[in-house]
């Protein structure tokens, strides 16, 4: 191998195109390979709705031209109730998004290699010492890193990650033009970003619209495909038919067109990360995954994940090199300290969220709205004391149906 770089990265999404930025900042020869060409990057991996707020933004310098459109509060929304709280937020342009993280890591000093599969890493004595990519082609790194998202292409063939079809969640979203933000009855979603607990659009899962816009919104279904969290469906859909029965039965969209050429389709697992580095190698982004299960929120979190791999980089390359698996492990905890604190008592708040009745998420939303912001605020960092105050005597089914599952 005749190419030798300090860092390989595997995959341009925020968390590579993030963690390539930091390095090539410090002064690091890194180079990042990409499966899409230049000329149509990132038409194949725009896979993200793009919602984040204001703390992403300035921690990762990212400049208000990538901004779709700015939002003034988050709603949550159940069959019969709705929550609304003020969080200024934005809608990015996520093409733009990547573009920028992209020109940006080069303008640093980082090296983009596109129309480059990652195939295999390349292990000699236990440890990682290169990629191979695009049939036998090879390069060298001291470190080399997995960003290929739920792919985990190196990840797995290391048999460090095991994303499991069971906690695997589907989406699609589409853009809009005609919707009716204001519409008696419901919340009025005018600069909101609202998610929709309701088993009639998403059984084990949620809907969203995210508005971008005049008359614009983004609009899209996910759910885990696991037939456990569905059991509440009342209809045998694909996520395109629940989307579609939702567009035909909710009046905000009786005069919405959809917009050509914005389809987006993804996924992302929904579980544990288990191991997340060995001896030279760490793994990012939805790779690991970082999505947050509860909200689906995951620019924020891939973003925070490459940052903490270029930490950690730094700091096994300062001085006497040292990429054993302890040093690298110093990663995995700045993960469960920055990425994704409290990530279990999150995934225990979404097994619950997915197994309840839509009769329970209507009690949840009159129950969210009596309690201040402070409490909000503890139980979405899962504050285990405050979300007990959310049960009852009547919940003792659904608690049940968790332990089941767990």
């Amino acid at each position: 191998m005749s190419e030798r770089y300090d860092v390989a990265i595997a995959g341009a999404g925020p968390a590579g195109a993030q963690c390539a930025r930091d390095l090539a900042d410090r002064g690091y020869e890194v180079i990042v390979l990409e499966t899409e060409t230049e000329e149509e990057f990132p038409a194949r991996s725009n896979k993200s709705t793009g919602g984040t707020f204001a703390s992403m933004m300035t921690s990762f310098g990212i400049p208000d031209d990538v901004v779709a459109h700015t939002t003034d509060s988050v709603v949550l929304e159940s069959p019969n109730d709705f929550l609304i709280q003020n969080q200024p937020g934005f809608v990015l342009e996520f093409d733009a998004f990547k573009e920028f993280l992209v020109r940006d890591g080069r303008k640093k000093g980082a090296e983009y290699r596109f129309d480059a599969r990652v195939r295999e890493p390349i292990v000699r004595n236990g440890e990682t010492v290169g990629v191979r990519y695009n049939g036998d082609e090879e390069l060298c790194a001291e470190i080399v890193i997995d960003a290929t998202g739920p792919a985990a292409t190196l990840a797995t063939a290391l048999g460090l990650v095991d994303l499991e079809r069971k906690n695997h969640a589907i989406g699609i979203e589409y853009q809009f033009e005609g919707v009716t933000l204001d519409r008696r009855g419901y919340a009025d979603l005018t600069d909101a970003m609202m998610l929709r607990l309701d088993h009639e659009y998403a059984p084990g899962g949620y809907s969203w619209l995210f508005h971008t816009g005049a008359d614009t919104a983004k609009v899209g279904v996910c759910f885990i495909q696991n037939e456990r969290y569905r059991e509440h469906a009342s209809r045998d859909l694909t996520v395109d038919g629940y989307l579609e029965h939702w567009l035909e039965t909710d009046p905000r969209f009786e005069n919405a067109d959809r917009l050509p050429e914005t389809e987006i389709r993804g996924s992302a697992h929904v579980q544990s990360p288990g191991a997340i580095s060995t001896a030279a190698f760490m793994a990012i982004g939805d790779t690991v995954p970082s999505v947050d299960p509860v909200w689906g929120e995951g620019v924020d979190n891939c973003m925070k994940s490459g940052r903490a791999a270029a930490m950690t980089a730094d700091r096994c390359l300062t001085g006497p090199v040292d990429t054993s698996a302890r040093e690298m492990a110093v990663y995995d905890d700045r993960w469960h300290e920055r990425v994704a604190s409290r990530q279990d008592r999150r995934l225990l708040m979404t097994k619950l969220l997915y197994l309840a009745s839509n009769e329970r998420y209507d009690q949840l939303m009159r129950d969210l709205n009596e309690a201040d912001r402070d409490t909000l605020s503890a139980i979405n960092d899962g504050n285990k004391r405050e979300i007990s105050k959310l049960f009852s005597l009547s919940d003792l089914p659904l608690l049940w149906k968790y332990w089941r599952e767990t």
